[in-house]
């Protein structure tokens, strides 16, 4: 099997970095996510390839969170588009979980499938190639394996890399990752290893079934009881790699300007407000009841699988500690037969 030595990680990145644009899990003073490895800053910055999950997700790089959509110029009722920012740059993204690869699949199946398809999600995706990190040590708020997510497999990246101590094993899985494994020539090597063994879960999430059963639950009353302590602050949504919610705005000057998005949340009360002042959401139970069938009802029925990958972000930060695998059990526990 090819592996790579961890003493020549730097070297590795500097090659990958002359002709892509690489993005490596880092440390950023009191902030982490993937960040572009030529803006690395030794006395700032710590490489997190041995750590859990970032704090942000690798969505950003595919899915920024403002991105330019297209200059215009505007005469009248005449408009002309000028220039569409739709952004092909090569990218390679090192070190990403299961779970986060999870979350771009269902990213996928938004932006690329059933009749619609995103251009600038798709100029990214096409050229980015994704290199993913077996997880053999669940941490105390991960759950990815009651999702459906496999945290030492990761079928959906062009290279896999498995942590073996002083090496990583690399095992290139497509024709993109034979062509970043033809880049590694002279750096990788040939030896046999032995993967460590998986360690096991310490947060269950009891989804199965969970679905089906959501399809009777809209009035329940157990919505007001889950919701009564959530802030609709919107961390949650911001943080989860899978979240794909957001807003079109205008910049103009005179008559040229930019349209461009940015993230938006499903918990503020702006999100689903209509013209003319009516919002089908207009209380936090029902933001907040929207958010959790969107995540574990409505994608399961649409695309064949939760919206939530079993990272454990949103748990780590939201400020009244509510936790989507509570949430998960307290469905499980009500009683379909009840009345």
């Amino acid at each position: 099997m090819k592996v790579l030595s961890k003493n020549r990680l730097a070297e590795a990145f500097d090659r990958i970095s002359n002709d892509a644009a690489l993005f490596v899990p880092l440390q950023r003073n009191n902030q982490s996510g993937y960040y572009d490895w030529k803006s690395f800053d030794q006395e700032r910055d710590q490489l997190q390839l041995e750590a859990l999950n970032t704090y942000l997700s690798p969505k950003e790089v595919l899915f920024p969170q403002t991105e330019r959509m297209y200059s215009f110029h505007s005469q009248g009722s005449e408009v002309e588009i000028l220039a569409s920012f739709a952004d092909a740059q090569p990218r390679v993204i090192f070190g990403l979980r299961a779970c986060d690869l999870a979350a771009i699949s269902a990213l996928d199946d938004v932006f690329l499938t059933l009749g619609y398809e995103d251009s600038f999600y798709r100029a990214r995706r096409d050229n980015v190639t994704l290199l993913a990190r077996a997880c053999y040590q669940p941490g105390p708020y991960c759950f990815c394996s009651s999702m459906g997510v496999d945290p030492v497999a990761a079928p959906g990246a062009d290279v896999l890399i498995h942590d073996c101590g002083e090496i990583y094993a690399w095992e290139s899985q497509t024709p993109q990752g034979e062509a970043l494994t033809n880049q590694m020539a002279g750096l990788l090597e040939d030896k046999e290893v032995a993967f460590p063994a998986l360690q096991p879960f310490s947060r269950i999430a009891p989804y199965s079934g969970v679905a089906a059963k959501l399809k009777n639950m809209f009035d329940h009353p157990l919505w007001e009881e889950l919701s009564s302590t959530c802030q609709n602050c919107g961390i949650c949504t911001y943080l989860c790699p899978s979240c794909y919610c957001f807003d079109i705005q205008v910049k103009n000057f005179g008559e040229e300007g930019y349209r461009f998005r940015c993230y938006d949340s499903c918990m503020y009360g702006e999100y689903s407000l209509m013209a003319g002042g009516h919002n089908p959401r207009p209380t936090g139970m029902e933001r907040f009841r929207n958010r959790f069938l969107h995540k574990l009802q409505f994608f399961q029925e649409r695309y064949g699988k939760p919206l939530c990958t079993g990272c454990g972000r949103c748990i780590v930060a939201c400020p009244a500690g509510i936790n989507i695998t509570e949430i998960i059990s307290k469905i499980q526990e009500v009683d379909d037969h009840a009345g």
